[in-house]
């Protein structure tokens, strides 16, 4: 497009008119402001859509137009057709299909651009009337092309048709039809390749046929194969593909077409035409090994996809041709090969990932025969996955220290991760190889240690780890007769190399289990561990080890504690390893000092913590700043996690089997208990200069929050004092942190009538705070909501006393979670929907019997046989005395809330429904619907009915007729089921946002 000299004026309000669709043009591609491309892009789009398109899109098909003017007009046509199909009268069908040739034809050898998008929008045609109001479409349209026309060069028409049956299927694949009519459609192309093959096969064949009609006609091929053509019917052209493969300008198309073409689905059903693709595939061995000795990494790659699309997609079918199975095996061990290609992934070669996933397949579809033709199989293959294993491990091997020096963090990235595919293959391998595995990999890693007279290299040794470490991380190796001899090898491994050690720690770790069995062993391999703690390098192996040996095996480990503890608190005060890592080695410590005695614990833990107190303490003094911030939050981490895993009453060991060594509970106060008391006034102090910074706020609660879920009911002596610090720094600055902490020991202690009162206190002056927060706009502080909302949620459901005090105001906390209901952060809605689903459930039966014995009017009348009291009127009587009464005055504050309050509720609900919320909560939603229903389903019934008769409520897009549908199923018998429930909300608000039957909510 020649460029003006200067820019039209926007388009925004003009008609959609050829002339304003140039200057829109224009400004989109050539004016500066970045404003005005966006407010020209718009326009264009709306023209696009117009009815004026099927005017100005021809015109703008001029070929004295620049080819960007005429490509929009060509795009304009093919989304009109595509999908404003139904707009178009059937008189018009041949009209425009003759116009569509015409310019196909005219731009043959015009703009490859613009012949490209009028060969999809004719193709879109086809598609739409095909097969009735166009029976014989592609048959046509190579008849058309064929056809001798003076004015287009031959050569220029054979491409144009090769374009246009080439993005036919393409089209096919992305239409936006009708199921049914995809599957029509489909079943016509398929039969219409009757048309398209023998072209195909002559273009291939004649000698004359420059190359770019060859690539073309292979491009064309591989497109159309995708539409489950019977693999017979694809012989010919296969074979022709194969060949292909000999000239480099074709190799690349001819690699597509033969993998899309073995790798269709159908396929497997055509054993004879598979067999006969065998030959083939074993025929590019020669060339694949000279492009390996060439370094030609494409060629190696493009025939590496061939075989593994045969031998991956077709296995089982091959494996079943029993008379056959030298020709397969021949195949299989062609990929072994390519699994085995030299060089180092992904510098010297990025081929031998593509195998991988075939040795799972084939090793699947082996194991899934029946014992007596399994065990056949097995004899054959199980000594081709010894083999793998050698050289899954070879191809796992680090190169040289100077050369794995020059590679770039992202290639060392990509082979870390190749590393971890090889593991994920050796742990399945030994599915098929067992504990035969194991010992092959001992045998030789003992060889390779006591071979004096041939030093091996650390890669060879580490490699060998390495399979022990894959299989051993997933594998119960307790029973392995190996793993001894292994934990006596590793202390001889000469550790000269960051990798080899890393691999050394992680092998260790992963037999942390094994060592729990066999504690005689533990002093073989950890001075290992904590020699390599020292080494910044091995920070996250060694860390991560000790932290598994530790809890793996703490009952064993009190005659190593004190070492243990010395070797970590002398690296935490160097700290040589990054926060991460710190962490871990506190929870370690956790572990470890779970299994002492207290008096031992205590100990331990004034000598481990003391310094850390003691520059917090110093901290506490120092004006705030950024520095001691960092630092500040640092050692309450450190506590955090220590107190995470210090369990004396070993509460997570009580999932566990009977064999778990548990010594008995101690007697006595809580060592965490007592630490926390200890520093519990240095604590407040440090939140006295922080309690306006979130960060240190959520540290502090941290400590206490993770201490509670680790002691459970021993915590209990700090409940009133931790109940008061919460309130206070609550009311001074309110902090999500804080709600969290609060319903953790609402969780666990409002139950208990001795600290019942603090919680009480604690609960009312949270509620209190943040209703005041809302009366000011909680807009601003989304995660203080959230946190709310799951607060009140656990209260209803732990304590439903919290909600009768009279100084609460369950009005306004209702109303709060209706106006959070409206946030637009989804854990927000998410949070509030489980507080009404809570409170809402909190007004059944049971909640009712005052209110109706103190009405003492006709009110009774809708609560017979309704979901709020599920009782015939002649056994309301003794239902109250029985059931209600006793409870009476347990939920009736609650309940008349609700009853009071629920159409607001409801109201609130169907906006959300009616396209207010996220489509991914209507869930959320459904289950307030439900709750309804289930305890309210009379007053329901009235709220539902009113709310609905509000012109464009929920959504002006639903009818009258619509809503009433909705409003039916809702209260229908299909009420109980929850899945329905949730089922008609989705479709409901399908309907309010306009979606409904669109191909963009096709999976909802």
């Amino acid at each position: 497009m020649e460029r003006r000299a200067e820019a039209p004026p926007p388009p925004q309000g003009l008609d959609f008119t050829v002339e304003n669709v140039e200057k829109a043009l224009h400004q989109l591609y050539y004016d500066p402001n970045i404003e005005n491309k966006n407010l020209a892009q718009k326009w264009l789009m709306q023209a696009q859509v117009s009815p004026q398109a099927w005017h100005f899109s021809w015109l703008l098909l001029n070929m004295d137009k620049v080819p960007e003017i005429q490509y929009f007009g060509a795009s304009a046509l093919h989304i009109k057709i595509s999908r404003y199909w139904n707009d178009i009268p059937a008189d018009q069908y041949e009209t425009l299909k003759s116009q569509l040739f015409t310019h196909i034809t005219r731009f043959a050898s015009g703009s490859k651009i613009v012949l490209t998008r009028l060969c999809v929008a004719l193709a879109s045609l086809a598609l739409s009337m095909m097969p009735e109001a166009w029976p014989c479409a592609v048959a046509d349209m190579v008849r058309m092309f064929q056809a001798e026309d003076s004015n287009v060069d031959g050569r220029a028409r054979c491409l144009a048709l090769l374009e246009l049956l080439t993005v036919l299927p393409e089209e096919f694949q992305t239409s936006r039809l009708p199921q049914y009519r995809k599957g029509q459609v489909r079943s016509v192309l398929a039969q219409e390749c009757g048309s398209v093959f023998p072209l195909l096969e002559q273009l291939l064949q004649q000698q004359d046929s420059p190359g770019f009609i060859k690539q073309k006609v292979l491009k064309c091929f591989s497109s159309w194969v995708q539409l489950e053509i019977p693999l017979m019917d694809c012989e010919n052209l296969i074979q022709a593909a194969f060949t292909s493969l000999q000239d480099p300008e074709l190799f690349d198309t001819a690699v597509e077409a033969v993998v899309n073409a073995i790798s269709q689905p159908d396929a497997q059903r055509y054993v004879n035409t598979l067999l006969k693709l065998i030959p083939p595939v074993l025929g590019l061995q020669e060339q694949l090994r000279q492009a390996v000795q060439s370094g030609d990494m494409e060629t190696s790659h493009g025939i590496c996809r061939i075989a593994v699309a045969l031998g991956e997609n077709h296995s089982r079918a091959l494996l079943d041709q029993v008379e056959h199975w030298q020709s397969f095996l021949a195949l299989v061990n062609m990929i072994m090969f390519c699994t085995g290609i030299p060089g180092h992934y992904p510098v010297n070669e990025t081929t031998s990932s593509l195998t991988l996933t075939f040795w799972y397949t084939l090793q699947d579809d082996i194991l899934s025969f029946e014992p007596d033709k399994q065990a056949v199989y097995q004899q054959v293959y199980r000594p081709v996955y010894f083999q793998l294993v050698d050289v899954l491990l070879h191809k796992a091997q680090f190169p040289s220290d100077e050369e794995y020096g020059f590679w770039s963090s992202d290639e060392k990235e990509q082979f870390r991760i190749y590393r971890v595919d090889i593991s994920d293959t050796l742990m399945y391998v030994y599915e098929m190889l067992g504990a035969e595995l194991l010992s092959s990999l001992y045998d030789k890693l003992g060889r390779l240690l006591t071979n004096t007279e041939q030093p091996s290299t650390w890669q060879h040794t580490e490699a060998l780890l390495y399979g022990f470490q894959s299989i051993a991380e997933t594998i119960d190796v307790n029973y392995s007769d190996v793993v001894p001899g292994l934990i006596g090898l590793i202390p001889r491994i000469s550790i000269s190399n960051v990798q080899l050690a890393d691999t050394v720690m992680f092998t260790i770790g992963a037999l942390s289990e094994w060592l729990a069995d066999h504690p005689v062993m533990i002093n073989n391999v950890l001075p290992l561990v904590l020699q390599a703690l020292g080494n910044p390098e091995l920070s996250i192996s060694s860390v991560s080890t000790l932290k598994k040996i530790c809890r793996e095996c703490k009952y064993d480990l009190p005659p190593y504690a004190a070492n243990i503890v010395a070797v970590s608190q002398e690296v935490l005060m160097k700290q040589i390893h990054k926060t991460s890592q710190c962490m871990w080695l506190m929870q370690a410590l956790g572990f470890l000092l779970s299994a002492l005695q207290v008096e031992e614990i205590l100990k331990n833990l004034h000598s481990l913590i003391t310094p850390y107190i003691q520059q917090l303490e110093k901290l506490a003094d120092e004006t705030p700043n950024p520095s001691n911030k960092l630092a500040i939050i640092h050692i309450l981490g450190l506590l955090s996690n220590l107190f995470t895993t210090l369990d004396i009453s070993h509460h997570d060991d009580d999932h566990e089997s009977t064999e778990v060594k548990k010594p008995p509970v101690q007697q006595g106060p809580n060592p965490v208990v007592v630490v926390l008391q200890q520093v519990f006034q240095l604590i407040q102090k440090v939140l006295s200069k922080w309690l306006n910074d979130a960060q240190v706020v959520e540290s502090v609660c941290a400590i206490f929050e993770k201490s509670v879920k680790t002691l459970l009911d021993d915590f209990a002596p700090m409940v009133p004092q931790l109940c008061e610090m919460l309130g206070q720094m609550y009311s001074t600055i309110p902090q999500a942190s804080a709600i969290d902490l609060t319903r953790q020991l609402v969780h666990i202690f409002a139950h208990e009538p001795a600290h019942f009162p603090p919680i009480k206190a604690l609960f009312l002056l949270v509620t209190s705070v943040t209703l005041t927060l809302f009366q000011q706009g909680p807009r601003d502080h989304p995660d203080i909501v959230d946190s709310f909302m799951q607060l009140l949620a656990q209260a209803l459901k732990r304590k439903p006393d919290l909600f009768l005090c009279s100084n609460l105001d369950v009005k306004a906390v209702f109303q709060c979670g209706v106006l959070s209901l409206k946030f637009p952060e989804a854990p927000t809605v998410k949070a509030s929907c489980g507080f009404f689903v809570s409170i809402v459930a909190s007004c059944s039966p049971k909640g009712m019997g005052c209110s109706l014995l103190r009405d003492g009017r006709a009110g009774v009348g809708p609560w017979v046989g309704q979901g709020c009291c599920n009782v015939e009127l002649s056994n309301l009587g003794s239902v109250l005395q029985t059931e209600l009464l006793p409870r009476c005055g347990e939920i009736a504050p609650v309940g008349q809330v609700v009853h009071e309050n629920g159409k607001v509720l409801l109201q609130a609900v169907l906006e959300g429904v009616g396209g207010q919320a996220s489509r991914s909560l209507m869930d959320h939603f459904a289950e307030i619907l439900f709750a309804l229903n289930k305890h309210c389903f009379s007053y329901l019934s009235i709220w539902i009915k009113e709310a609905m008769q509000q012109d464009g409520f929920p959504s002006a897009r639903v009818s009258p007729e619509q809503k009433e549908t909705f409003s039916q199923q809702i209260l229908s018998r299909e009420r109980v089921n929850k899945r329905r429930v949730k089922e008609m909300v989705k479709e409901f608000t399908l309907l309010c946002r306009g979606l409904h039957g669109t191909e963009y909510t096709a999976d909802y």
